[in-house]
């Protein structure tokens, strides 16, 4: 009997949900599985995650992409998550001392205003000063994080030391320099920030490759045992799942937030537009940068049409319901339910919907909404732009759930003047992952062979000419004057 065709699994915790692929050496997904595991929002501007339901989902999705996997075929695991939600843990357990705490979570705007008076960069989207907060809250003279009691890190770190029943405790580079700990000229931890934060640097995981074999995770709740061999950050991730390989190539993800990546090389960009230096990955030892800019509410204001309006029942039904009319019908909005992110930065934003008539349904709502991801990723992209000397990219690719929405990409095309290309996996955070896990085991040699197998859905063109895209931009740039307004305290 021959052996079993070689395969890799890749495992995604995301912001709303946790979903895992199995992937085999010509690229085709084989098994996929998904489980929602939604935040919490105990306030305003809070978001937390329950990490031991998410720690279920993870386990229930691996069992259910590798139901019907040959033995011995799936060469190893590559994880990827959502980077900067925090988490504190008990060493012993490896029990969370509390929720997680979100990226998008806004607790410690004020305290990271005080540090940056302090010359002390520390961004609220980060988790630095999140796990102050929580060791703040549990471990205030920091007696038990010094004794080794404590492990502090970012959600994926904490996953691969619960899936190596605490044997593995890293992270990559690309999770590393997202979480605000970190120092890039170095790069390491940054001694000055750590100092800052009272935090031990052997509290924080170890850096390491995001392509190579870590150590093994499984071997319990029905899952076999597997080499971890890849850990990177979910944007980063979908770079590679992408094939954003190159300087200047640039791809948006519409998750929760939707998050734009520009590649730029072997040496970091610094930005002055809002957005924030990355390390993209880093194999063999060698480091590529990207520069990244947020818009913080994406897919969650689609979300919010279903769970906080009642407007539509699935997300899926946005898309057709937003091209039953052919415009908003001059409704229009900001999503900035949790603030702006690039390039104002902004915080304390909220949300708004305007341009409302006894004629405006459901439908031109909907739209609005969808239109309104378009003109922030616009922004957005705009600002990286700004920052970036080589040329514009020749087409932008997308993924994440609400790439599957026509409107969205053809909104997103006429915004950037700019064709749209969407993958046949749209799940390009996973694929990512589980193309360098198999880099990592073998199963492909190099990048090359991954451009043969990667496939192109559709291309969305622009139909806007530019005297008509720009007066629209005009137009959404007062809209948003109106979100940050609104979340001025009077």
């Amino acid at each position: 009997m021959s052996a079993a065709s070689p395969a890799v699994l890749a495992l995604d915790v995301g912001t709303t949900g946790v979903r895992a692929l199995r992937v085999d050496a010509t690229g085709a997904v084989l098994a996929q599985a998904y489980e929602e595991v939604l935040p919490t929002y105990p306030g305003p501007g809070l978001v937390e995650h329950d990490t031991e339901a998410t720690l279920r989902a993870v386990h229930a999705v691996l069992r259910k992409a590798l139901a019907d996997a040959p033995a011995g075929s799936v060469r190893g695991l590559g994880l990827t998550s959502q980077r900067s939600t925090a988490v504190v843990w008990e060493t012993a357990s490896g029990r969370a001392v509390h929720p997680a705490v979100s990226w998008q979570d806004a607790r410690t705007h004020d305290r990271c205003m005080e540090l940056l008076g302090q010359g002390v960069l520390v961004v609220p989207l980060m988790a630095a000063s999140k796990v102050e907060w929580l060791l703040d809250l549990v471990d205030a003279d920091r007696s038990r994080v010094r004794a080794g009691a404590l492990r502090c890190g970012t959600l994926e770190s904490w996953i691969a030391w619960r899936l190596s029943g605490g044997h593995i405790f890293a992270t990559d580079h690309s999770c590393g320099s997202s979480s605000g700990f970190y120092d890039p000229t170095q790069p390491r931890w940054s001694e000055s920030i750590l100092a800052a934060l009272r935090i031990p640097a052997d509290a924080l995981p170890a850096l390491v490759d995001s392509c190579g074999v870590l150590g093994e995770v499984g071997g319990d709740d029905g899952l076999p045992v597997l080499p971890l061999a890849a850990l990177i950050g979910d944007q980063q991730s979908a770079m590679m799942g992408q094939l954003r390989t190159e300087p200047g190539e640039v791809k948006i993800t519409y998750g929760t937030a939707a998050m734009l990546d520009l590649h730029a090389g072997t040496d970091p960009l610094w930005p002055s537009h809002g957005g924030y230096p990355l390390v993209l990955w880093r194999r063999d030892g060698r480091i590529d940068y990207c520069l990244e800019g947020t818009a913080v509410t994406a897919g969650a204001a689609i979300t919010w049409l279903r769970d906080g309006l009642g407007v539509i029942t699935t997300p899926a039904e946005s898309g057709p319901l937003a091209a039953s009319v052919p415009d908003s019908g001059g409704v229009w909005a900001v999503p900035a339910f949790q603030g702006l992110g690039t390039p104002y930065m902004d915080t304390n934003a909220r949300a708004v919907i305007g341009g409302l008539s006894r004629a405006s349904t459901r439908a031109h709502l909907v739209r609005a909404v969808i239109e309104g991801i378009a003109w922030r990723c616009r922004e957005v992209y705009a600002a990286l732009r700004a920052d970036s000397p080589g040329p514009a990219p020749a087409v932008l690719r997308v993924d994440g759930g609400a790439a599957r929405n026509d409107v969205l990409l053809q909104a997103q095309a006429d915004a950037l003047g700019l064709p749209i290309e969407r993958p046949a996996v749209l799940d390009a955070a996973a694929l990512g992952a589980a193309y360098l896990a198999g880099l990592a085991t073998g199963v492909w040699s190099d990048t090359d062979e991954l451009r043969a197998a990667w496939r192109a859905d559709a291309v969305f063109e622009p139909r806007l000419g530019t005297d008509e895209r720009e007066a629209r931009f005009a137009r959404w740039q007062r809209h948003v004057a109106a979100a940050r307004d609104e979340g001025t305290p009077s």
